[in-house]
């Protein structure tokens, strides 16, 4: 074994011990910042950010998780001016994905498996697609299901087909739980890795070693991905794997494409408060990301 180790420290995937504490963190020093995932439309997108401000939240990013495609010109249109009134990033999900179209395998217990990923060549142009059309409405951030997706994009990026400061962000439905799979996504232009949501602190601290790029992290689960709430271990996810972003307020829906309402949507930032809280109490040096910070993917 230990020749495997030699090997794998070579190419950057080195071994951690109990002791690891990343000494990473965004360009603007903080550690952590927050984002809210699940959040589908304009008017619930509106009650989150004014209950954030409300309670006095700083919230870093915004996720919607069903699907450009799915979202009318005038819900991006809202949602993109929503986020840069309030100064956050917004995420939007690639909309066409194995479970949206004519796959049968993908409904089955084996074939689930195949998770959001694009099938074939024609999927794979309107993945493509419905990226341009959010980048045409000033989205600069795009949550994507599938790896070689992420290469075209990348390499599109590179060469002025899509703008520079597009952020793309791996969602935890591709199930990359390790720090090889964590390389090589960065290795061809992921900008944000979610790995998926029950790694143990010593499995984060081994992909934080490996990367550069932020970590986005669940505090809690919706039902459907078993429900499990983390915030006692927050502190640690920010001491071994900052730069992080902290995924809350997952538990108040009942799956990932969950059509939070504006009540969950208030329900959802209390999650936060609850993070935050833990937060300043087990670990009060950790440094938060400005709200204004200036390396956001706010949307133009």
């Amino acid at each position: 074994m230990n020749n495997t180790k030699d090997f794998l420290n070579q190419i950057g995937i080195g071994e951690v011990d109990s002791t690891f504490q990343s000494d990473k963190t965004f360009k603007d020093g903080g550690q952590f910042r927050f984002e809210v995932p699940g959040i589908q439309s304009p008017k619930t997108m509106k009650t989150l950010l004014d209950e954030a401000q409300n309670q006095n939240i700083v919230i870093h990013r915004v996720t919607q998780t069903k699907g450009i495609m799915l979202l009318s010109d005038e819900e991006i249109i809202e949602m993109v001016d929503l986020a840069k009134e309030y100064g956050c990033e917004l995420f939007l999900a690639v909309g066409p994905r194995a479970t949206y179209d004519t796959s049968a395998t993908v409904h089955t217990k084996e074939g689930s498996r195949i998770g959001y990923r694009l099938r074939g060549y024609d999927n794979l142009i309107y993945a493509i697609e419905d990226v341009k059309r959010a980048v045409g409405f000033g989205v600069r951030g795009i949550l994507l299901y599938d790896e070689g997706l992420l290469y075209v994009l990348n390499q599109m990026r590179i060469k002025g087909e899509l703008p520079k400061n597009l952020h793309f962000k791996m969602s935890a439905h591709t199930g990359h739980g390790n720090p090889a799979s964590a390389k090589l996504l960065e290795s061809i232009g992921l900008d944000s890795l979610n790995p998926v949501r029950d790694l143990q602190i010593d499995m984060l601290a081994s992909i934080r070693n490996a990367i550069d790029i932020p970590i986005d992290l669940h505090t809690e689960n919706p039902k459907s991905t078993g429900g499990f709430i983390r915030h006692y271990e927050v502190p640690k996810f920010i001491e071994v794997a900052s730069p992080v972003y902290l995924k809350t307020g997952g538990s108040v829906a009942a799956n990932h494409n969950w059509d939070t309402t504006e009540k969950e949507a208030i329900a959802r930032i209390k999650q936060v408060k609850l993070v935050e809280r833990m937060i300043k109490r087990y670990a009060p040096d950790a440094v938060m990301s400005p709200k204004d910070s200036n390396d956001l993917a706010i949307p133009e």
